[in-house]
């Protein structure tokens, strides 16, 4: 298998009826694992009667990035962000970016990684800057009790924790998050069933489940979605999804992203610029403050913009920041507060300020 490190026991499963199947319910697949078999994930398995994880400190990639990357762009606009990942994940998407890290279990019966325990994630995050740990690149949901270790230790040194998440975790992997999750980007693929289990392999219920969750918790959310040509990108079912995050909540961020062909959706031509613009018009219309478009450097719509003078708050190109027209969180222009979470700043040794 080319497993790297030795199986923890897992968190959030119980005996199935006596046993010796158990019940994971970390995820909403709830799956029912016999000995020696292992979940949908790739990555649990049923050791004699109790589950294991075979993904506890075990990082597949590490890397510092910009917190736009992830993408988020109201959470500490401008700070870094320390990702970490491990391999596998919950979903089939036939779109996957990741692929090769996120069905590593599946694709080629591996799990790899090198040692990384929560203490040196953290130490790692401090020692480059970062003002967060964002648990990304493949499914947080997925290495749980490794980023549930990791964002405790986070806390303690004064860090933020983001999940940038497929949003089929349980209300019980959510509730265990409470306090030390503060900000997450869900990717609500579609708004269609239909879509979730022919291209994702899940059901989209659950997604949403997690959304109003993550909000009710007072967790930062924003919400992509990947805008693929023919599978999602309908009028009806655009305006569904913008009409259900601003009923979740107007000021949520949507991220509309133009998709390119990959993986196992070679077949796909990309995206039209002129099928995200419409998109964007969609988000507005429908009542969200904050659209944004996604993988077109240089456009407009990658800047914010204040929701009631229209002036740019915060210019953006890729993930660079130009200028700012921001007074804290308020609008310089005209005095709007924009929802967003401001970095503090803290005075220096010499007396200066920096972020």
């Amino acid at each position: 298998m080319g497993q790297t490190v030795k199986p923890t026991e897992a968190a959030l499963w119980e005996v199935w009826r006596g046993g010796p199947t158990v019940h994971c319910f970390l995820c909403a697949h709830h799956c029912r694992i016999e000995p020696g078999e292992r979940g949908l994930c790739g990555v649990r398995e049923n050791l004699d009667g109790k589950l294991y994880t075979y993904t506890y400190s075990c990082a597949i990639s590490a890397a510092v990035d910009p917190i736009e990357k992830k993408p988020l762009f109201h959470f500490l606009p401008g700070s870094k962000t320390y990702s970490v990942a491990a391999v596998g994940c919950n979903f089939t998407c036939r779109f996957c970016q990741n692929a090769d890290i996120s069905q590593m279990p599946r694709d080629r019966g591996e799990i790899r990684g090198k040692s990384f325990p929560p203490d040196r994630v953290v130490e790692s995050a401090l020692e480059s800057g970062c003002r967060s740990i964002s648990y990304t690149y493949t499914e947080p949901t997925i290495f749980f009790e490794y980023a549930r270790d990791c964002s405790r230790g986070a806390v303690e040194a004064g860090l933020k924790n983001v999940f940038v998440t497929n949003g089929y975790m349980t209300a019980q992997a959510l509730a265990e998050m409470e306090g030390y999750l503060h900000a997450a980007n869900v990717d609500l693929k579609s708004f269609s069933d239909d879509f979730y289990r022919s291209i994702v392999g899940a059901r989209l219920k659950p997604v949403l489940d997690s959304i109003r969750r993550l909000h009710d918790m007072g967790v930062w959310l924003e919400v992509t979605t990947l805008l693929i040509p023919g599978r999602n990108d309908g009028e009806e079912e655009l305006r569904q999804l913008a009409g259900f995050l601003a009923s979740v909540d107007p000021d949520i961020p949507w991220h509309v992203s133009r998709f390119y062909p990959t993986y196992r959706m070679m077949d796909v031509g990309p995206t039209p610029i002129r099928a995200v613009e419409r998109a964007l018009r969609i988000g507005k219309e429908e009542g969200l403050r904050y659209i944004y478009a996604g993988n077109l450097p240089g456009h407009d719509g990658e800047s914010t913009r204040c929701p009631s003078c229209r002036e740019i708050a915060i210019e953006r190109r890729g993930y660079v920041l130009g200028r700012s027209n921001l007074a804290g969180a308020r609008c310089a222009s005209c005095g709007y507060e924009l929802r967003m979470v401001i970095p503090e700043f803290k005075a220096t040794a010499e007396g200066e300020e920096e972020a």
